[in-house]
């Protein structure tokens, strides 16, 4: 018997998150190879960050920043809970994805924003730059494998596949013990 489920994640933060992950992946895989591709998916990951942040103002309620930001401490609280297994399920993103979330976005950001710049005539063979796209990039795969991670985490502890949840915008229902 299937558990009763709810809509909490909408088309468009649904196809952000996709979209931006294809967009990561593809620049990451073409870093060396196809310079044009790179460019144009580092240009999409741009756009795509700036279409976030606007969403995370005016979007339903689990898109918004306010709904699922917190302050570091209830955010290192959440984690110390989690580490002693007894994190509370939320409904939307928990407090330690929500910090991935920020940094996820602020890193591609700083990825995107140097590789841009390494294009402009004021900019172009400046070796601080390169170096800060290649180290922000490098950063943004680990925080991908910390993201992929603790979704894995969050699912197996919480009994749900996080990952389906994103593709179908349907999470289990609620529980009274859940935050909502």
């Amino acid at each position: 018997m299937d558990q009763p489920s709810i809509r909490v994640w909408d088309p468009l933060v649904r196809l952000f998150h996709w979209s931006l992950a294809a967009s990561f992946a593809v620049a990451w895989l073409t870093a060396d190879a196809w310079e044009d591709l790179h460019r144009w998916a580092g240009y999409a990951a741009a756009a795509l960050i700036v279409f976030r942040l606007v969403w995370g103002l005016v979007g339903p309620r689990y898109a918004r920043f306010r709904q699922f930001v917190r302050r570091p401490g209830a955010t290192a609280a959440y984690l110390a809970a989690m580490l002693q297994g007894r994190e509370p399920r939320h409904l939307g993103h928990n407090p330690a994805g929500a910090a991935m979330i920020v940094a996820l976005l602020a890193v591609l950001g700083v990825t995107a924003l140097t590789g841009w710049l390494y294009t402009t005539d004021a900019f172009w063979g400046a070796e601080w730059v390169e170096e800060t796209h290649e180290a922000a990039a490098s950063l943004m795969l680990l925080l991908v494998i910390g993201h992929i991670a603790g979704v894995t985490l969050a699912s197996l502890r919480h009994r749900e596949n996080l990952a389906s949840a994103m593709l179908t915008g349907r999470k289990r229902a609620p529980s009274p013990a859940d935050i909502i």
